[in-house]
């Protein structure tokens, strides 16, 4: 059975029982993680306006075409503009809820790696030369293995904390 989510009301009240077993540097952490977690809130809430009120005429108009290369990586890199800073804030969040101490590496290669898939996407060929797209592909590479290596132990040490043995 799945847990029910908690009401904003239920987090608040956790937050503010929690607070008093805060450290006075936890407390601060804590006051920077919710400060940092509303700016970047107004940030996306105004990117997400900006790039609707600038797709949203064309599109009803018809001038907009998907299909022609520019308009796909000028609207695909503000979209991917945007979850990048979901994500961003989600991590901070995390740290907000006190579910995490601290911004995890995990997120951070993860945050990486929709950067670069981003870059890719408004990358532009034939003014880049071979060595740095080799560059930006390698770093993704290196990145995704990263990423798998640390999604591959955090599932492992789930299963040993539910108790389940390898099959070793």
């Amino acid at each position: 059975m799945a847990a029910k989510p908690r009401t904003s009301q239920k987090l608040l009240a956790e937050m503010r029982e929690q607070w008093r077993l805060l450290s006075l540097y936890e407390r601060f952490e804590q006051v920077v993680a919710v400060a940092l977690s509303l700016i970047v809130a107004v940030v996306i809430a105004i990117a997400l306006v900006q790039l609707t009120l600038g797709v949203l005429p064309h599109v009803l108009s018809g001038t907009v075409s998907p299909l022609d290369h520019e308009v796909f990586q000028n609207l695909f890199g503000m979209v991917m503009t945007l979850l990048i800073a979901l994500e961003f804030k989600h991590s901070i969040i995390r740290v907000a809820l006190r579910r995490e101490s601290i911004v995890q590496v995990k997120t951070v290669i993860l945050i990486s790696l929709i950067a670069l898939s981003r870059k890719f996407v408004i990358l532009d060929t034939k003014a880049t030369d071979a060595a740095t797209i080799a560059a930006l592909s390698g770093a993704t590479l290196v990145l995704g293995v990263v990423y798998w290596l640390l999604r591959e132990r955090d599932d492992r040490v789930a299963g040993l904390d539910r108790g389940e043995l390898g099959s070793e």
